[in-house]
């Protein structure tokens, strides 16, 4: 039987990818009692990296929303991941941070990381509306245009 939020994905034409592992020295999710800790999850697709570049200089608000967007998706494969296969353990989606590699008179951080609020409450619903912090950085890992990472609690 397929799980809400799966049904929710599917209805939203969302494939989750396998989660990427990680690339230096951390684990990509760490539980701790009912929260999940979730690493920072990149522009990572099956065919390679997207949206590489920086945010008002390379590519437009438009394109890094749909980068943070991208990256949320990366989030919740993780917390799948995390949760043994089954999304329905997730409660609420607590708060996430995201970080645009932007220039530094770049001030439309909160656009950007829309793309990554706006998936998760589409996928989650109500659980997944969430506290939030936006940050621009001089660079990401990889170039990438964004970093979005998250708590989760679940059950």
């Amino acid at each position: 039987m397929t799980g809400r939020i799966e049904a929710r994905l599917k209805d939203l034409e969302i494939t989750l990818p396998t989660p990427p592992a990680p690339v230096a020295s951390y684990v990509p999710a760490v539980v701790s009692g009912n929260l999940v800790f979730v690493s920072g999850q990149i522009t990572s697709a099956p065919e390679g990296l997207k949206y590489v570049g920086v945010v008002g200089k390379d590519m437009s608000v438009d394109d890094g929303k749909a980068a943070a967007r991208l990256c949320a998706i990366n989030l919740v494969a993780q917390i799948k991941a995390a949760c043994g296969g089954d999304l329905d353990r997730v409660r609420r989606c607590v708060k996430i941070t995201v970080f645009v590699n932007a220039p530094p008179d770049f001030t439309q951080h909160p656009e950007v990381a829309n793309g990554a609020s706006d998936l998760l409450v589409a996928v989650f619903g109500d659980a997944g509306k969430h506290a939030r912090a936006a940050l621009g950085a001089g660079s990401l890992p990889r170039g990438v245009a964004c970093e979005v990472e998250g708590i989760f609690e679940i059950a």
